[in-house]
């Protein structure tokens, strides 16, 4: 969906539908409201007056107008209380405007007033960027194979400001929110596309286009090069498939920050997961093509940092591999050494993610980073200890953690702190090697950020473990369309304008 700004009174917009919006417990609308209703003949007073509608968020109201103004409908979104009405909130009215219009077939052009910045006192770019983030969000439609030309849903939305000196502010807001929201878009695409149609090298394709897009700087590797470098453990893993492994580098170095020490982060990129010689379960390994969904966030995340011109240096890594079981495939007691020179002894071939990861901590410590955050579907057992809403946040930095959470609550990817004591490392303790890629079931999280942080040194660091986050069937913490959530890019996005 498209969006744009005009100047004007919103009883006047020529469109399909108009939207306004409504605090709980307000008895006489005003503002925009107050003249749409006015121009009904109170018809929104009414519904207030009879209990049909409270302005309670995520609750709305559907009025036809009879031509008494230009748009055929006007829809009426709750706010909820105003003095717990924030920009999340705000982005969840915007969503819930697409969702209440998506479904009716000849609404393809509305017209909105901005929210929460008349009785809400709210910043007037934060609620454009709001709206236009929630509203794009809501309006993704995954991709189909045939391509469906017909575009159903949602098309233009336009927001109407009364007062034309506002115009610049809410136009710096609504630019930002659809950056934001194409990137989680993109991001939602590449988690969405089936293993066939998007492997390591589509995956490079993808993001070397985003990359010149944006600005960015990108480089490729193929596996010569990782063999060059000692990258074991990413070969390893790659071994039992046809296609080659890629790892992705992407680069935003604003003017100004020759000197500075990047922000890295690393995503895992298995985009198709057979579990190896370790083979999975027939029954949800469909599912499986998720696995790529940290390396997706982080190239969602760095389309983000670019368009938005961030003016801090971040680098982000993608690594991309299939873990596929054929006769070159790495096998249980393999040992496997990395770029580190470290060894590891593999215990279960399912346990691939930390190993490519492991190769990628062990790069990055060249750049001399301020801090590196990895994402990664890294554990089924993160679902048992946090459920659905949150990611599992492993980190050996107090001050980075306080970062990452802080960064969660501004942006919606909500993270949740977890234990990474020292106790840990005896579950990974090899015999053979200086660790094992598993350990025991009953510490699976845990012992898994632990091995991930055997491989770093010298830098600030974090882990999320986002395998419950990437599909909103399964996670995300706030419903949207079918498949990937997306998550991540606003959290990273959000971590790189805070620190």
């Amino acid at each position: 969906m498209d969006f744009s700004l005009e100047s004007g009174n919103i009883t006047a917009f020529q469109g399909d539908c108009i939207v306004v919006n409504l605090f709980e417990g307000v008895k006489h609308p005003g503002g925009g409201t107050g003249a749409v209703d006015q121009a009904l003949d109170g018809a929104i007073s009414q519904a207030i007056a009879t209990g049909d509608f409270t302005g309670e968020a995520g609750k709305t109201l559907l009025l036809y107008t009879n031509r008494a103004i230009a748009a055929p409908r006007v829809l009426v979104v709750g706010l909820g209380p105003a003095e717990d009405f924030d920009f999340l909130a705000a982005r969840k009215a915007a969503t819930t405007m697409v969702q209440s219009l998506s479904g009716l077939k000849d609404v393809k052009r509305i017209g909105a007033i901005v929210n929460g910045t008349g009785v809400g006192g709210q910043d007037a770019t934060e609620m454009a960027r709001a709206f236009a983030l929630g509203g794009g969000l809501a309006a993704y439609q995954p991709p189909q194979y045939p391509a469906d030309d017909t575009s159903p849903g949602l098309e233009q939305c336009t927001l109407v400001e009364f007062d034309a000196a506002k115009l610049p502010t809410l136009q710096m807001g609504l630019e930002a929110g659809t950056h934001l929201a194409q990137a989680v878009c993109f991001t939602r695409d590449l988690v969405n596309d089936p293993p066939n149609i998007l492997y390591p090298a589509v995956m490079a394709q993808r993001a070397s286009a985003m990359a010149t897009r944006t600005g960015l700087g990108c480089e490729i590797w193929g596996e010569d090069q990782m063999r060059e470098l000692g990258m074991g453990m990413i070969l390893g893993v790659s071994r039992g498939s046809r296609r080659e492994a890629q790892l992705i580098i992407l680069k935003h170095e604003p003017s100004g920050t020759e000197t500075q020490a990047p922000l890295v982060f690393i995503g895992k990129g298995i985009t198709f997961d057979t579990g190896g010689i370790s083979l999975k379960p027939t029954g949800g390994m469909g599912e499986m093509k998720t696995d790529m969904a940290g390396a997706a966030a982080v190239t969602g995340a760095m389309q983000a940092i670019a368009s938005l011109r961030i003016p801090r240096k971040v680098y982000g890594l993608a690594v991309c591999v299939e873990n596929m079981p054929d006769g070159n495939a790495y096998r249980p007691g393999d040992i496997l050494t990395g770029i580190t020179g470290k060894t590891a002894e593999i215990i279960s071939t399912d346990a691939e993610g930390r190993l490519i990861l492991a190769d990628c901590l062990g790069y990055v410590q060249r750049y001399n980073p301020a801090a590196v955050v990895d994402l990664a579907t890294l554990t089924g057992a993160i679902g048992i200890a946090l459920g659905t809403l949150a990611a599992g946040l492993f980190s050996n930095d107090e001050a980075l953690q306080e970062a990452l959470v802080n960064a969660a609550a501004a942006s919606g990817d909500r993270v949740w702190p977890m234990p990474m004591y020292d106790e840990y490392r005896e579950t990974i303790k090899s015999d053979m090697a200086q660790v094992k890629n598993s350990g025991d079931r009953t510490s699976g999280v845990s012992s898994s950020a632990k091995f991930l942080e055997h491989f770093t040194e010298g830098y600030p660091w974090a882990h999320l473990d986002i395998a419950y986050m990437a599909l909103h069937g399964k996670g995300g913490g706030t419903k949207g369309p079918k498949g990937a959530s997306g998550y991540g890019v606003q959290l990273l996005t959000a971590l790189a304008q805070a620190i």
